[in-house]
């Protein structure tokens, strides 16, 4: 029998100040998984009770105070869960499983990276670039079906962007941090699912600024959020979108939410 599996990613920015808007989203899209990302919270006080009653009993978490944070909730069992330190500062960017069909799930949040894309005037961005140098050598050595999901703070695309012209100079969208990407995209053969069913130069933004007097009136925004797949799962996937309407709602994220539909 196939196995259908949903499987959602969201840069909550504090899953707490937004519990409501992630059981509201849960209700509404009924993932199997959500993979979460700045959830700003320790292990201990992780609102799980509420996903519990929601029927995610599953819980893998990677958090620490006020800052990033990783977690993913699901319906269906996870194992084998693992933390890598990509950024080497012990910061809570990461955490993988397994799932009982033998694909790995792997959720991460690569660093914004500053202002300043300087390394030398600006440590946080040699700080971004390192982390990806890291995932690059560990996506060489993939030996196993993966799902590779989360903020990666990069629109790598000329049409990832509102304006290429007016954002080639800002962070997250330098040729050197799209050079990265696409090496990390290499290193692995990884499928961009996201451009695999919207495909350039379609618009397709999951970040909007919260400086915007009205986000949806200017759309200045950046698809920073991914979900990319081992070659052997591109076909496994059957639909993915971007659920714009979260960032409508109150106190929302500046991020929208993933949610990619496969059949195993």
């Amino acid at each position: 029998m196939p196995q259908t599996l949903k499987i959602a990613s969201w840069n909550i920015n504090s899953v707490r100040a937004r519990i409501d808007l992630v059981t509201r989203f849960l209700t509404e899209e009924a993932p199997d998984i959500l993979c979460l990302q700045e959830t700003k919270v320790t292990d201990d006080i992780f609102p799980g009770g509420v996903f519990r009653q929601m029927g995610y009993n599953h819980h893998i978490l990677h958090g620490q105070p006020m800052h990033h944070g990783v977690a993913i909730i699901s319906k269906v069992p996870m194992r084998e869960d693992d933390r890598l330190d990509w950024q080497a500062n012990r910061e809570a960017r990461h955490v993988g499983v397994r799932l009982d069909n033998g694909v790995r799930l792997e959720n991460v949040y690569v660093p914004a990276g500053g202002e300043v894309p300087n390394r030398d005037e600006n440590p946080k961005f040699g700080q971004k670039l390192d982390f990806l140098e890291r995932m690059i050598e560990w996506s060489s050595n993939l030996s196993v079906p993966t799902i590779l999901t989360g903020d990666f703070n990069i629109a790598p695309l000329e049409c990832d962007v509102w304006n290429h012209k007016q954002l080639i100079d800002v962070v997250s969208h330098t040729p050197l941090e799209c050079e990265l990407l696409g090496r990390l995209q290499a290193a692995h053969n990884w499928v961009d699912l996201g451009r695999q069913f919207f495909p350039a130069p379609q618009r397709l933004y999951t970040w909007w600024s919260y400086r915007a007097k009205d986000w949806l009136a200017s759309d200045r925004g950046r698809r920073l959020d991914h979900m990319w797949v081992s070659p052997e799962l591109a076909d496994k996937a059957v639909s993915h979108r971007v659920i714009e309407g979260c960032r409508s709602w109150a106190r929302p994220s500046d991020h929208a939410p993933l949610v990619t539909e496969f059949v195993f």
